[in-house]
């Protein structure tokens, strides 16, 4: 393996304990004179954290350290997803692309703090993290050089990462019979990798979930969910307020036992090539779910259909790690406005993997029960709407008119036009 020439002093690393940043931590001693701080956030996800600190020390880490970001990632990344309605490609509900931005901002403050001179993350060049990485130090460290160790280095494949640490009497962080490319937090966990890499293969989900049993394992009997919500944000669980953090894992825990949440679908990555994963968000496919049977009370029809284009905006957005760009805060503020009205409950029906809707109620409902019955109520008449079909269907009785003149006369010019100029004209007001 070739010495890279660029000489430093000190690397922040982005550690996370997986194959690939436990590799990373002795390659870059190996090709840099550096010291390697091993930097890891806490958003939640399950880690034997002792553990990962001996593993990234006695790889060669000079220190290890912990961010504990966990409120700051519902409250301030999770609770803004939620609100906008971004599943991204209809499915995907943002678990790692709503992470990253924080990672990076924690990854980026703590380089400052340590003054290093570089920071580094195991994101392959086939990947969309190393642009939200990237971006996300670029917004709080602009002259920070980042070291991309895939980008640069000799090895190919896991097989050949597992080598390099054994080669080196360093314990392989997984199974080499369990080795799919994860990423869990709070919100989501992440499978790709192995048989998955072949989609016409079915998810082999039974030795691969982890936060959710599949839904023919579910229990036979159907459980009711009730979720609270204060300005688009849930605050209650069948009645009880938690804090953010214990409300997901609240419902990440009910969810995985009814094995709802899980999906498998083959997305587009930042860079145009198309990947094949298994998701599994349970809590967060019941926060949508009832999220988005609350907005179709509360919202009018032209704010939710302009939310549902911003929607989808957003999610590209997050998915393309442009958390900190002035167009994300521009449409959050747009979003946050919407989200002044939907308060409410939401009842949600979880059975073998569904979610059924199961009722909703919000004091700003805009659901009237006179104009919606068939029952002629005080606010509607049947008469107007004579005058309303009419106008409204305006422009197409002027095409249909249009057509039949062309089909009788071969043009459209036909009897029943004036033409400006001959007697029967008379010009517009306004002309």
């Amino acid at each position: 393996m070739h010495k890279i020439p660029a000489m430093k002093k000190k690397i922040v690393l982005a550690y996370s304990g997986g194959l690939d940043t436990t590799v990373i931590v002795p390659w870059l001693k190996e090709n840099y004179e550096c010291e390697v701080v091993a930097v890891c956030g806490d958003v939640g996800q399950e880690a034997d954290w002792a553990a990962m600190e001996k593993r990234a020390l006695s790889s060669g880490a000079q220190k290890f350290i912990r961010l504990d970001q966990k409120e700051e990632f519902v409250s301030d990344y999770l609770w803004a997803l939620v609100k906008a309605g971004s599943p991204y490609e209809k499915k995907y509900l943002l678990g790692t692309s709503a992470a990253r931005p924080l990672l990076a901002k924690g990854l980026a403050e703590v380089a400052l703090a340590e003054g290093a001179n570089a920071v580094a993350h195991g994101c392959t060049g086939k990947g969309n993290d190393q642009v939200r990485f990237e971006l996300g130090v670029k917004a709080f460290a602009p002259e920070m050089e980042v070291i991309a160790p895939w980008r640069t280095w000799d090895i190919q494949s896991r097989e050949e990462e597992i080598e390099y640490l054994e080669k080196r009497n360093i314990p392989v962080p997984m199974k080499k019979s369990d080795s799919y490319s994860r990423d869990d937090n709070l919100w989501h966990i992440s499978h790709e990798g192995l048989d998955l890499e072949d989609p016409a293969n079915e998810p082999k989900l039974e030795g691969m979930l982890k936060m959710s049993v599949p839904p023919e394992k579910a229990p036979d009997k159907a459980e009711y969910i009730t979720l609270g919500f204060e300005k688009g944000v849930p605050v209650t669980v069948n009645g009880k307020r938690l804090n953010p953090v214990a409300l997901v894992k609240a419902l990440n825990k009910v969810g995985g036992a009814h094995g709802v949440g899980i999906v498998d679908m083959v997305e587009n990555r930042v860079i145009g090539m198309k990947s094949r994963g298994v998701y599994e968000t349970p809590g967060g496919a019941i926060i949508m779910e009832a999220h988005d049977k609350l907005e179709q009370l509360c919202l009018d029809k032209k704010t939710l259909s302009f939310k549902l284009t911003v929607a989808q905006r957003f999610a590209e957005i997050l998915y393309e790690g442009e958390w900190f760009s002035p167009l994300c805060k521009a449409l959050n503020a747009f979003v946050d406005s919407t989200q002044e009205v939907v308060t409410g409950t939401v009842t949600l029906k979880l059975f073998k993997g569904s979610i059924i809707h199961a009722g909703a109620s919000s004091p700003y409902s805009l659901y009237d029960a006179s104009l919606a019955s068939f029952t002629t109520g005080p606010l509607f008449s049947h008469k107007d709407s004579t005058g309303f079909i009419n106008l409204f269907g305006l422009p197409t009785k002027v095409r249909a008119r249009l057509e039949a003149r062309v089909a009788r006369n071969g043009s459209a010019a036909g009897p029943d036009v004036v033409k400006p100029g001959s007697s029967g004209y008379t010009a517009p007001a306004g002309d």
